[in-house]
């Protein structure tokens, strides 16, 4: 229970909709009970203009909430939707020690709702969805120095949720109740901008704020050109408020070695804004400097914001018209290629970066290079830039759609439920000639990550007769945000379900044959098989080539006696509907 102290506290900020933060020249953050307070207490003061939403429940028993703004009542999704109101859902705390955006984004509001300090204007046109803390349970492990990198505030939460689990790597396989509790927001809502905020880790430099605009590889053109603008537009008026801000993620491709340069890639689904970006939505992600001091990285948060909502307001039937075509474009894509991932050259450019003088030299203590940097020394890096993308891995998407046989059908589908795909049961069992991918070669991840043991598959597709008994999936390809859904099902995706261990089971040998066994019948089958010796010396020619194991296996492999379903991932493609 609340200490009476604290109690007091919390009504003084609940009747002013200050923050501790604001309150304590943001030397301090507060609580979540702080968030929970003014959740009620913005709905309590703008009526009709604020909403208070719980949309979810932390493993610890935490309430999720979202506080919903608009000047004009549109603070549902069914009077967003009737009056084509573009959506700006802003998501923080996803790691709750990068608490910038949680303290920005509720002093924003104020000042939006009030009209002191930001005009009203802006929410007559747009409606946002602000989740102050997404990482609550992760918020609520508070104390100093868990980001010793970060400068302020005094304390903070952790990185990771009660579960150990970091939020911003679940978007793809949903394994936390938080991240299905923010996709179910987010298919309520279907925000025009998504927008996650973050403080990054690295190096020392000037440079105060990074806005990440997605998408730039994948989506259609439209949605690319609109990704674009909205990034120039966030640039132009953050350098006109004072910023300092790139339009990249500022991680060396060396850690620490600024020399080394930064590469500009396409952010994948299992992060928030690649995930918003794989389903047709603009998407940005908002990053403060950590060496930045706590005030001036609300500032920075609170003014990136602003500009975001500005552009939102300007261009936001334009987003929604995009968004809707690209959502047409994938009912009717159904047989053609479909780039999963992108690459970027190794062509560089010169990119003028502003750093610190700095050193780099030979650690006793690591064995590796140490750097330190100079901050009563501003300097201009050149530093090698590489950004210019191209298609890495690219599929020939099912003409109509995939089947997931029965055996793994409920697991497949809680994933789809939580991402909104559609799919359909199978009442009765069916023979079908379907496309099915066997792997060659499986690589499991050394230690687990995020809870799972990654695998990566290589192999090829074949046209083979399948089995789809009772019960199993049939998961159209004619549906909005295709993107994301192949990278779901395409077994070499690296963010597919075979990718994140939903299927390793397949991957294990469960019969064998003894050596002595193998040895008879392999000379058996040399026999009845004429042409299989020729093969076995093509395979084999050199006396030392092949491990005794390998060359036994040869043989068990082509017995009636090896498994056909070894290696057999449990997603097939369709081109006609079972």
């Amino acid at each position: 229970m609340l200490a009476p102290p604290l109690l007091a506290v919390l009504a003084l900020a609940a009747a002013d909709l200050s923050t501790l933060a604001e309150r304590t020249a943001y030397a301090q953050t507060g609580r979540y009970a702080e968030v929970e307070q003014l959740c009620g207490a913005f709905q309590k003061a703008f009526p009709f203009k604020a909403r208070c939403e719980r949309f979810g429940t932390t493993p610890e028993g935490r309430p999720l909430l979202a506080l919903v703004a608009s000047a004009d009542g549109s603070i549902t999704p069914e009077w967003t939707k009737l009056r084509k109101r573009p959506v700006v859902l802003v998501q923080a705390g996803i790691h709750a020690g990068e608490i910038d955006g949680k303290d920005a984004g509720l002093l924003l509001l104020r000042e939006l709702l009030s009209g002191q300090g930001a005009p009203t204007e802006l929410l007559k046109q747009v409606t946002v969805v602000f989740v102050p803390v997404l990482n609550v349970d992760g918020h609520e492990r508070f104390g100093p120095n868990h980001r010793p990198n970060q400068r302020g505030p005094a304390e903070m939460g952790f990185r990771v949720t009660a579960q150990n689990l970091n939020l911003n790597r679940d978007w793809v396989k949903a394994d936390a109740p938080e991240t299905r509790a923010v996709l179910g927001l987010l298919r309520r809502w279907s925000p025009a901008l998504y927008v996650d905020l973050h403080a990054t880790n690295g190096a020392n430099f000037e440079h105060d704020v990074a806005v990440i605009t997605e998408p730039r590889g994948g989506g259609t053109e439209a949605l690319r050109k609109e990704a674009d603008a909205l990034r120039a537009r966030a640039l132009a008026r953050l350098e006109q408020l004072g910023h300092l801000p790139v339009p990249f993620y500022p991680a060396f491709d060396v850690e620490d070695d600024p020399a080394s340069g930064i590469t500009w890639g396409v952010t994948p689904p299992r992060f928030a804004h690649g995930y918003a970006a794989h389903r047709n939505r603009l998407a940005v992600l908002v990053e403060t400097h950590s060496w930045r001091p706590y005030p001036h990285r609300v500032k920075a948060t609170r003014n990136t914001l602003l500009a975001l909502l500005e552009a939102a307001a300007a261009s936001g039937p334009a987003w929604l018209k995009a968004e809707a075509d690209a959502d047409a474009q994938d009912l009717q894509r159904g047989g053609t290629p479909l780039p999963l991932t992108f690459g970027v050259k190794a062509t560089p450019r010169p990119l003028s970066f502003r750093g610190y003088a700095y050193t780099r030299t030979p650690s006793p203590l690591s064995g590796q290079g140490w750097t330190r940097y100079d901050e009563s020394s501003p300097e201009t890096w050149t530093l090698p830039l590489k950004q210019d993308l191209e298609p890495k891995l690219v599929t020939r998407l099912p003409k109509a759609g995939w089947a997931v046989p029965a055996p793994y059908a409920p697991r497949v589908q809680q994933v789809l439920d939580a991402h909104g795909f559609r799919s359909e049961t199978l009442k009765a069992g069916t023979s079908l000639y379907a496309e099915t991918f066997r792997a060659k070669a499986v690589t499991f991840r050394p230690g687990p990550y995020e809870g799972r043991q990654q695998a990566t598959v290589t192999g090829a597709w074949k046209r083979e007769p399948q089995q789809l008994p009772p019960g199993s999936l049939f998961i159209p390809a004619s549906q909005p945000g295709l993107w994301l859904l192949a990278n779901l099902l395409e077994p070499e995706s690296p963010d597919s379900l075979t990718a994140w261990g939903f299927f390793n089971a397949v991957f294990e040998q469960k019969e064998y044959l003894e050596d002595y066994v193998a040895e008879g019948e392999a000379r058996r089958m040399l026999a009845a098989e004429p042409g299989l010796q020729a093969e076995f010396d093509a395979r084999f020619s050199a006396p030392d080539a092949g491990t005794p194991a390998e060359r036994l296996r040869f043989f068990h492999e082509r017995h009636p006696s090896w498994d056909r379903r070894m290696n057999l991932v449990p997603v097939y493609r369709l081109d006609a509907p079972p």
